[in-house]
């Protein structure tokens, strides 16, 4: 058994948790702390320097961030502040809490959690994770390999806006859209996905894949789908998987 730290970074909560890498099973409590508002560089790095201490630990840490991440590099901001772009990641994390730092997109974490040790495993072909929270993620994989930064929930939906800004979980709430209202939005979004990426299975994750049975009705796309196994905990897996590979 290896433990390796995870911390999942989200537009509205930043979580970890200490995670058996094999298995993908939280080893201690999960810990979060809000977002910072605004989300600026210096403000998101003590709220993680202060979950670091939360831990009795001395080793890599796997983290994820809600932003296109080439080599730990913020190549865009997303939900968070412009002042993120182009900082180095990792290295500014590393500075301010003295360990070791691997950062990858947060989707592609998910989908690595759930690839390597949940509703993934042993899926072949194209498969799209799509993670649904303060925006919509995506992890895309061929044939098992991470294809990353595939940011599927950017692409223009209705009226030009992306889909994300409508058919996301944080859409949901505050447009107080009931779960067929909101349904029909993010099979929308399915659709669009489907008929750019004809993938061969799609995965279903992030908290609201808890509630599946309440839009399930509302898809309408014949590509078979499959719930996380990970719900809300794949990117803290997935980092930490992520941080023990390398």
């Amino acid at each position: 058994m290896r433990e390796i730290l995870g911390i999942d970074v989200g537009g509205t909560g930043i979580k970890a948790a200490l995670v058996d890498v094999e298995s993908g099973t939280l080893k201690s409590d999960r810990h979060r702390v809000d977002t910072p508002r605004p989300a600026k560089p210096d403000a998101m790095t003590e709220a993680v320097k202060r979950l670091v201490g939360e831990f009795d630990y001395d080793g890599p840490v796997g983290c994820c961030f809600p932003t296109v991440v080439v080599d730990g590099h913020a190549r865009s901001v997303s939900n968070l502040d412009e002042a993120w772009r182009n900082v180095q990641i990792d290295e500014t994390f590393e500075r301010a809490t003295g360990l070791p730092f691997v950062v990858i997109n947060d989707a592609d974490a998910a989908g690595i959690a759930e690839m390597q040790l949940g509703a993934g495993q042993g899926l072949g072909g194209l498969v799209i994770m799509i993670t649904i929270g303060t925006g919509l993620g995506s992890g895309m994989f061929y044939n098992g390999q991470l294809i990353p930064n595939s940011e599927l929930g950017h692409m223009a939906g209705k009226d030009g806006e992306p889909f994300e800004r409508y058919a996301s979980k944080r859409a949901r709430i505050d447009e107080e859209l009931s779960w067929p209202e909101w349904g029909d939005r993010f099979n929308a979004f399915l659709k669009r996905v489907d008929r750019v990426c004809s993938p061969d299975h799609l995965i279903i994750g992030g908290g609201t894949s808890k509630k599946f049975e309440l839009f399930q009705d509302c898809i309408t796309v014949q590509t078979p789908i499959h719930v996380a196994r990970f719900l809300n905990n794949a990117g803290i897996i997935g980092a930490a998987v992520a941080g023990a590979d390398r």
